[in-house]
């Protein structure tokens, strides 16, 4: 386990840890008059309905199972007992270039606590410190604007936009694209920030 600074920490996932994380997908979805619409998390992953419990877990398994590209911990709040909050990962990496790609989910009422700011900071530490990585990228909404705070302040940078790449609530929208390379995370590294 490695810990942030502040109040959450990040861990490894046991198969027991899948219900609570399934709970935190399903909570990224919304209800409009009694009838589920696809919510954040679901529009960029390109979920077209709610998962069902069952199927939320064998997604946060995959996810969580750190072999073929992926590596993910859960977000939890340093308490006693540990409250779970929701699950960073890297993706699709590709070790010739070092590179790889960042998601995070966090519950509904846990978003703009700070929690994801923290777990994307150490996340972006641990890549570069830890795995040797060069480039972390990642694909967000641009009404997503607590997580786009939460990648600034871990030093990423927008590089561009996918131009009506998201479809949410009947409006097409650009997903805007960051980074951090190594050196870039090691100057603010130094420089105390």
């Amino acid at each position: 386990m490695f810990r942030a600074l502040s109040a959450t920490a990040t861990r490894s996932w046991s198969a027991s840890g899948c219900g609570c994380v399934a709970y935190v997908m399903r909570t990224c979805l919304r209800s409009r008059n009694g009838t589920w619409i696809p919510g954040r998390l679901a529009t960029l992953s390109h979920w077209v309905a709610p998962s069902s419990e069952a199927a939320a877990k064998e997604r946060i398994a995959k996810w969580s199972a750190n072999d073929e590209g992926h590596l993910g911990f859960a977000i939890e709040m340093l308490e006693d007992p540990p409250m779970l909050v929701g699950h960073i990962g890297l993706r699709g990496a590709s070790p010739k270039d070092r590179c790889t790609t960042v998601g995070i989910a966090l519950g509904r009422e846990h978003i703009g606590r700070g929690y994801g700011s923290d777990a994307v900071r150490v996340m972006v530490g641990y890549a570069f410190r830890e795995l040797g990585l060069h480039r972390l990228q990642l694909g967000v909404a641009p009404f997503n604007q607590a997580g786009i705070r939460a990648y600034q302040k871990a030093g990423f940078v927008e590089e561009g936009r996918r131009r009506e790449a998201v479809l949410h609530d009947g409006r097409w929208y650009d997903q805007v694209l960051m980074s951090i390379l190594d050196h870039e995370w090691a100057a603010r590294r130094s420089s105390g920030r």
